[in-house]
Formats: structure tokens, C-alpha cells, sequence
């Protein structure tokens, strides 16, 4: 069940039943499950995307990577897993389909940040 024992809880007080509750929660289950997916076919489309990244040693607001693998998993609306370039990788903690052509990726160690990453140069 996505939801806690208190959010359950609180869902019933406000007088939903427990069957509406569960539809919802696999309702959240299933987008979470689709986002991963698009995600990770956003990605495995393209040999290379644009990012809004910002990098130490860069001095251009837009960075280009060449990306080798994303790979995620969920846990009911949790999204993780990790994005390979050509020569590092970053752990991925959530993310959103902005548009067909647009993505943002939560980064985790080494970036900690929201990262858009885009098809297109002009697409940021």
C-alpha cells in the first residue's frame, strides 16, 4: 500500500472506504511504474542529451552528455536508480516526463539536485 498507516487513517476519518483507498494507491503505483519507464526510454532513445547540470569545471550554463544506461526501479511512488555517461554515473531519487522531448531527474551524491535534461539544446 502507498499510503502510511496514519494517511490510511486519516483518508477513512474523511469517510473514503478502504476500497477507494487502495484504487488509489495503485492508481499511484501504476503512474510511478510509467514515469520510471518513460523515463528510462527517454534516455535509451538518444546517444546523447542536454542538461541544465551544473558542473565545476564548466562555463556553460548547458552541458552535453553522452548517456551509456539509465536503469530504475520503483517502490510504490518512490523512483531510483542510477544514470551512466560515458565516463561517470550519478544515483537517481525521483524524476518527472516534462515533455516528449524533456525530463527532470532528481540527482543524488555528487550533484544533489533537480536536473533537467533535454533532446535538444534549444529544448532547455
Amino acid at each position: 500500500m502507498h499510503f502510511t498507516q496514519r494517511e490510511q487513517q486519516a483518508l477513512r476519518d474523511a469517510g473514503i472506504d478502504q476500497d477507494t483507498i487502495e484504487a488509489a494507491s495503485d492508481a499511484v503505483v501504476t503512474a510511478t511504474d510509467d514515469a520510471a519507464a518513460a523515463l528510462e526510454a527517454f534516455f535509451d532513445s538518444r546517444g546523447t542529451v542536454y542538461s541544465d547540470m551544473d558542473i565545476a569545471h564548466s562555463s556553460s550554463e548547458i552541458q552535453e552528455h553522452t548517456v551509456e544506461y539509465c536503469d530504475l526501479f520503483t517502490h510504490a511512488d518512490d523512483i531510483r536508480g542510477y544514470l551512466r555517461f560515458d565516463t561517470w554515473g550519478v544515483p537517481v531519487e525521483g524524476g518527472r516526463v516534462l515533455t516528449d522531448e524533456k525530463v527532470e531527474l532528481s540527482l543524488g551524491p555528487t550533484v544533489h539536485g533537480r536536473v533537467r535534461f533535454a533532446a535538444d539544446e534549444d529544448a532547455l
